[in-house]
Formats: structure tokens, sequence, C-alpha cells
């Protein structure tokens, strides 16, 4: 496969599975191109290269770095914003990790810990409250984990996997 193929391949899958993440296809497109450059892009550069408009590349970009996973780079002597993004990809999933746990799990907890006190008796009251309360110890189990997942290093990691396969 020759290099431009494979880059094309490479940037479609992952602006793919930037949607599993939660995030969308574009922004996803965009940290691809920035983690298989090596040298950091301008705006115009990723327009160019991904056939975007200013608009969808610039909201995108702005999107990326509020993730946390792309920065701003200042090269002394040039007016243009150039954009990078980090190619430790265990540092970029803790990244992700740390900002759906910050969009998603946080607000679930919240929620859930507040309609759990609900007042009543009746069958209904009890009933949502089980089903709150188990959802509750589901969601704390899994910001547990992930909070694990977010201050480990590569080796405990490692070592969790390695024993998971077993």
């Amino acid at each position: 496969m020759q290099y431009d193929k494979a880059k094309e391949q490479f940037i479609q899958a992952w602006g793919t599975l930037g949607s599993a993440w939660g995030i969308n296809k574009a922004m996803g497109q965009i940290h691809a191109l920035l983690l298989i450059t090596e040298e950091a892009l301008t705006t115009e550069d990723i327009m160019e290269e991904l056939k975007i408009s200013r608009g969808n590349a610039n909201m995108n970009i702005r999107s990326l770095i509020d993730w946390g996973i792309v920065q701003k780079v200042l090269k002394p002597g040039e007016r243009k914003e150039y954009f990078t993004t980090g190619k430790d990809i265990l540092e970029l999933a803790r990244q992700v990790s740390r900002e759906r746990r910050r969009r998603e799990i946080e607000p679930v907890m919240r929620v859930l810990n507040e309609v759990q006190e609900i007042e009543g008796n009746t069958p209904q009251v009890e009933h949502f409250k089980k089903v709150t309360g188990d959802l509750s110890g589901f969601t704390k189990q899994v910001d547990g984990a992930l909070d694990k997942f977010i201050r480990s290093d590569k080796n405990w990691f490692f070592q969790v996997l390695m024993k998971m396969m077993r």
C-alpha cells in the first residue's frame, strides 16, 4: 500500500473511531492528521489536506483544544497559528477518559445522588430508589476504574491488561 492511500485510510478510520469517543468525525480526522504528521500544521494545511471549510476546521480545532488533545504551537516570527497533538497513545487514552468522565460520568453521578432524596414510601418510590441506587453504585464503580486508569502509568495498565488476558 502506498503512503498516501494508507494515510487516507487511517484518517478515515480514526474519524469513524472518534464518534465512539464522543467527538464528531471531522474532529477525529483532524486529530488523525495531526497524530501522523511530524510537524505542527496550520488551519490552512488542515483544510487543504482534509478538504474541509475554514469554519469546519476552526470549530473542530477549538473543540479538540477544549478536549485537551490538541495544542496550539507558537513559532517565532510567524503570524499563523500552528497545531499539534501528543503522540503517546496511552496518554491520549487517559486524556479522552478524563474528558469523558468530566462530561458524562460526573453529571450522571450528580443526578443520581440528587434523585435519591426522593420522598415517599410507595412501591413506585421504592422501585425508583432501588433502580437509581443500583445505577449509582455501578456508576461509582465505573468512575473508580476510570480514575485508576487516568492516574495509572504504562506498567500498571499493561499488568492489568495481561492479568485480564490470562
